[in-house]
């Protein structure tokens, strides 16, 4: 009887433990997608948001915020970050935007892209990652949605 119990023990934490890997996990600085922001790639682009997605792009990840901003030389992906948090902002993107993305250049499905420390729109900046590529989402949904980031 007790190894069924244990057994029981290990499933529902195993299952645990993979329900609560989906979510912010994916978007933190330790995931495989965190990992791709580097410092040394950092730019700073300006252009017209002509598209905004809610994507989902795999099972450790929540839905994510992607644009799709022209520039002068090019049309590029860039990820803000997770819907759940986003949502939550003063600053809210739409298209037509005119907007000022500072992040990091990556290769994201054979496709450049950035992964954004810092999005402005009309003299509004919405701070996202640190120098170093850490989310400021990181830990938000323990110390209450209340803090709202946006206006600088």
């Amino acid at each position: 009887m007790k190894k069924i119990v244990l057994l029981v023990v290990f499933v529902v934490l195993g299952i645990a433990t993979l329900t609560a890997q989906k979510g912010s996990r994916g978007w933190g600085q330790n995931s495989d997608y965190g990992r791709m922001y580097n410092p040394n790639t950092v730019e700073t682009l300006i252009g017209t948001v002509i598209g905004v997605e809610r994507i989902e792009q795999n099972n450790k990840m929540s839905q994510g915020l992607y644009l799709s901003v022209k520039t002068k030389t090019e049309t590029i992906s860039v990820h803000l970050g997770p819907t759940w948090y986003l949502d939550n902002q003063v600053i809210q993107f739409q298209k037509g935007d005119e907007v000022r993305i500072t992040g990091s250049r990556i290769t994201f499905q054979n496709a450049p892209a950035i992964i954004v420390k810092e999005a402005e729109k009309n003299d509004h900046v919405l701070k996202l990652r640190n120098d170093n590529g850490y989310p400021v989402w990181s830990g938000w949904r323990k110390k209450g949605m209340g803090n709202r980031i946006g206006n600088s």
